[in-house]
């Protein structure tokens, strides 16, 4: 899943970026609301992170803009303490839920976890697909019950595929929402990664439609990869 963090305090950015990525997100950091603009209008992100005090552009208005042009990403807005009425403001402009500074950081991403399950229709905090499940909130995933060790990109490309089961998706939509933007994109790393996995949960368990992409099938069966 692809994250954008909009927070101007450099010490709270970095250690966000640093939980956020240890929790299997791909995250680009903007520090200004100019660039948070651009940005989401942008770039395909899965959820943004948007702090409300940012610099040049402020966080209310930012949203604002995205909404009116469409952008329809989830948003979790963070406001100052006493920040009663920047919160309903927020909520106004568009923004899906909200903290207080300071925070927890798991609640943090306990939050954005639970945006990320409306976003998909989904009422569970764990994902399945027949009998392989993935965990969110651990940030580990089973097949038949027993664990199985995936590096970073292969849990962000499994969470996106999982959370978008049964459809079709392009290698385009999955570098898209695999890497941040400061990640070398090499045209071959998504067949490597694809390749990888399928060894870990099954070659028949990504399905290939070509010329078109990938989508995620359930257990083995008469359905050729």
């Amino acid at each position: 899943m692809r994250l954008l963090l909009a927070e101007d305090d450099p010490d709270l950015a970095r250690s966000l970026k640093l939980a956020l990525a240890e929790a299997g997100y791909a995250v680009d950091l903007a520090s200004d609301g100019g660039e948070a603009g651009f940005l989401g209008e942008t770039e395909p992100y899965d959820i943004v992170v948007l702090d409300l005090g940012l610099p040049v552009v402020d966080g209310v208005s930012v949203l604002r803009r995205w909404r009116s042009a469409g952008v329809s990403t989830p948003v979790l807005i963070l406001t100052a303490r006493d920040g009663w009425a920047e919160k309903v403001e927020g909520f106004d402009a568009g923004g899906d839920d909200y903290l207080t500074k300071p925070f927890n950081t798991a609640e943090l991403l306990a939050r954005l976890r639970a945006l990320l399950r409306r976003a998909a229709g989904r009422a569970t905090a764990s994902l399945s697909s027949g009998d392989l499940v993935l965990d969110p909130g651990a940030a580990s995933v089973t097949l038949a019950g027993e664990p199985v060790r995936l590096t970073s990109l292969e849990y962000r490309l499994l969470h996106y595929l999982i959370m978008h089961a049964g459809r079709v998706i392009s290698r385009t939509e999955l570098t898209e929402h695999l890497y941040d933007q400061d990640f070398d994109r090499d045209s071959n790393t998504m067949e490597v990664i694809i390749a990888r996995l399928r060894r870990k949960i099954g070659a028949d368990r990504i399905l290939t439609q070509r010329g078109l992409g990938y989508r995620l099938g359930g257990p083995p069966g008469p359905e050729p990869a």
